[in-house]
């Protein structure tokens, strides 16, 4: 499926601050402070290492410190100033869960205590999830084993689908139509592996083997739990496995699906049916609730294509081993420890992570995926002030007009192109904090003693709210992050910026910190979600958010040129021995880097403290500003996290995103008097300059 958001960090968590605006700027809401605290280091010299030369490693001269310090958890893959954000706004959230959790059995049926209360309570009570072991899966299974033909296991596929077990083969959903956005349309994509990526099937170095043995492992172990022999399951591996094998084959790669033209195939039904004819749509879509659709859109129709044809030459027993283990791998992490046990051997093989999230932690993000905006108004309530959201609106405002007359300045971009860019950029939507209609998940019962039942209806109603919307307006006030989630994103088919109020804290926003910090962090995140809008794949799409070519082609072949840049200065970055960033997976995101700290920079130049030039903390206004941007990204991580993210995040590694922006900001060469022979030089003429 294509992917609609476009993130400041994947699988990570973000951090915001924020003080002073430019001073021709809107002035920001102050907050009082609660209690005459410590005054804080915002830039902290025992975090950094002094012996480096900021120009030969920037990364390791503003954080070396903190790194020497700071070993990654044993329940964590990376750690870093993202990690720790994200870990006080789970602290804050069991907090919340245990408190509504104690009451909520007295609260009424259906209220939002009494739901998010009582389903962290059936997540917690382990003495039941364990005495249930795996019968809350058992009546797929035993649908699974009366299936007798081919026909049986398509219905099977549909009926998992609808009734909350999860997506097997392909993916399914409802969405908006990229070239109609005021239109919901059936998507189609490619699925059918478990590993995290195509290539872990298609490589033969050791990283590859070691993820292929570990999903093989976690295959056999399921099965065994489940009754298989040793044998029978040895025998069920090798046959899951070559499935997904030419699965994996058949998928388009990541670089491939950025480009939103590959992914937007749309088809008539009776026409896709013609090129999948055991795969039949006309009956398919009305079983999954779609109604009796005219045209669908179909991501990777090779991949359909195959799939028909490996589904009619593979014997049915063979499909009933595949769909037995879609419904145990789905279901391994809600079911008893042994099974619990087997899937986090499988991602500790794969990420490196020594020892499981506790089990507060994990039940905490489950409420906050199943009834995220349900959770999200008591953390709202208690963790996010009215004048946070003001701050940030006035300052989103500020960085659009800096980003603005960056546009109106470019020496490639022709008129007739500025023009539209700009229109563009005043069409954004901004959202912050939380959504002003609150989701209220009507229909969802709650039961306290019923993890998994729970679960399961959590998953049904949201796969029957996503078909509902077919035929209906497009509503753009939904939210695709809950008010919890430390990120932020940009989407390009409404063209609007989302920032959700777990962000909006330190090392990003911070009412007490000056000008310096809160424009290298939040400041950069905001140019950041901005420039995504008119990175290589954001910038296809027009004001309305529809994909829409607005380019002269003039321009947009200078705009490529200067892309091809960035995809070359990544692709030189080494991660681990042989392992290098990929430069083209990576593109929107360090092109958004690139943007949005300079847009941040020039709003920053702008400010008192900017013109001022006095020392803080022994660092003058642009060296804070660098390092604000540099401890924003302050990380460790694991070998196994850093070579899996290299194949399946479009975000480059940390050290990378601080020191690839900055080596092109001819500001941060003069705020720390980096000149030829230092190792991060370039020559002023090989600076990158775009947006």
């Amino acid at each position: 499926m294509k992917l609609k958001l476009y993130f400041i960090v994947l699988a990570a968590a973000l951090g915001m601050s924020v003080n002073v605006f430019a001073a021709d700027g809107p002035k920001p809401v102050k907050a009082k402070r609660k209690t005459a605290a410590p005054p804080k280091k915002f830039i902290d010299p025992a975090n950094m290492d002094l012996a480096v030369k900021p120009g030969d490693d920037f990364f390791e001269y503003a954080n070396g410190g903190w790194l020497k310090r700071n070993a990654v958890p044993a329940k964590e893959t990376r750690w870093g100033s993202f990690n720790i954000l994200r870990q006080e706004n789970i602290d804050k959230l069991i907090g919340l869960l245990n408190e509504v959790s104690k009451t909520s059995a007295s609260q009424p049926k259906g209220s939002l205590k009494q739901r998010v209360g009582d389903l962290y309570a059936s997540g917690m009570d382990t003495l039941t999830i364990e005495k249930r072991g795996y019968d809350p899966i058992k009546p797929f299974l035993n649908r699974i084993d009366k299936i007798r033909n081919l026909d049986d296991v398509i219905n099977e596929l549909v009926y998992e689908r609808v009734n909350g077990a999860g997506s097997a083969v392909f993916g399914f959903s409802v969405d908006q139509d990229d070239k109609y956005v005021n239109r919901y349309i059936v998507n189609l994509g490619q699925g059918g592996i478990n590993l995290p990526d195509r290539d872990y099937y298609l490589k033969s170095d050791a990283r590859s083997k070691k993820a292929q043995e570990a999903l093989k492992k976690l295959i056999v172990t399921l099965f065994t739990l489940t009754g298989s022999s040793a044998d029978e399951a040895a025998k069920n591996a090798d046959i899951v496995y070559n499935l997904e094998y030419t699965w994996a084959k058949a998928q388009l790669s990541r670089v491939a699906m950025r480009d939103p033209h590959v992914t937007y195939n749309k088809f008539l039904v009776a026409d896709f049916e013609k090129q999948t004819p055991h795969l039949k749509w006309s009956k398919i879509l009305p079983a999954l609730k779609a109604g009796s659709q005219d045209s669908i859109i179909v991501a990777q129709p090779s991949f359909f294509r195959t799939t028909d044809s490996l589904l009619a030459a593979t014997p049915v027993a063979n499909l009933k081993i595949y769909l037995r283990w879609h419904i145990l791998r789905g279901a391994a992490v809600s079911l008893s420890s042994d099974f619990v046990k087997a899937g986090f051997a499988f991602s500790s093989a794969l990420s490196g992570q020594k020892v499981q999230t506790p089990r507060k932690e994990r039940m905490s993000a489950f409420v906050d995926n199943s009834l995220g905006e349900l959770l999200g108004q008591l953390f709202v309530e208690k963790y996010f002030t009215p004048a946070a959201k003001q701050y940030m609106v006035a300052l989103v405002n500020n960085l659009k007009a800096t980003l603005g007359d960056r546009i109106k300045r470019l020496e490639w971009m022709s008129p007739a192109t500025k023009d539209r860019a700009l229109k563009k950029l005043n069409a954004f939507t901004v959202k912050i904090g939380y959504p002003d209609n609150w989701e209220k998940y009507d229909g969802i019962v709650i039961n306290r003693d019923d993890y998994y039942g729970n679960l399961t209806a959590i998953n049904i109603w949201k796969y029957n709210f996503n078909v509902s919307r077919l035929g209906k307006p497009v509503d753009k006030t939904r939210w695709g992050m809950t008010p919890p989630t430390v990120n932020a994103y940009y989407n390009p088919t409404n063209n609007e910026i989302v920032f959700p109020a777990g962000i909006l804290q330190f090392p990003f926003f911070d009412f007490n910190a000056d000008d310096a910090i809160n424009y290298g962090g939040i400041g950069a995140v905001i140019g950041h979600e901005m420039t995504h809008g008119f990175d290589d794949q954001g910038r296809q799409y027009d004001a309305d958010g529809t994909l829409r070519d607005w380019w002269t082609a003039e321009d947009a072949n200078k705009f490529k040129s200067r892309a091809d840049q960035v995809v070359a200065q990544y692709n030189a970055f080494k991660v681990l021995d042989s392992l290098h960033v990929n430069g083209k997976l990576t593109l929107g995101e360090n092109l958004a880097d690139l943007g949005g700290l300079n847009i941040a920079y020039e709003a920053f130049s702008k400010t008192k403290q900017a013109r001022s030039g006095n020392k803080a903390d022994g660092f003058m206004p642009d060296q804070r500003f660098f390092l604000s941007w540099a401890q924003v990204w302050r990380s460790a991580q694991t070998p196994e996290a850093a070579a899996q993210r290299i194949l399946t995040d479009p975000h480059s590694p940390e050290q990378f995103r601080t020191n690839a922006p900055v080596t092109n900001m001819d500001a941060w060469y003069k705020a720390f008097d980096v000149k030829p022979g230092d190792k991060m030089y370039k020559k002023p003429e090989e600076r990158i300059k775009i947006w």
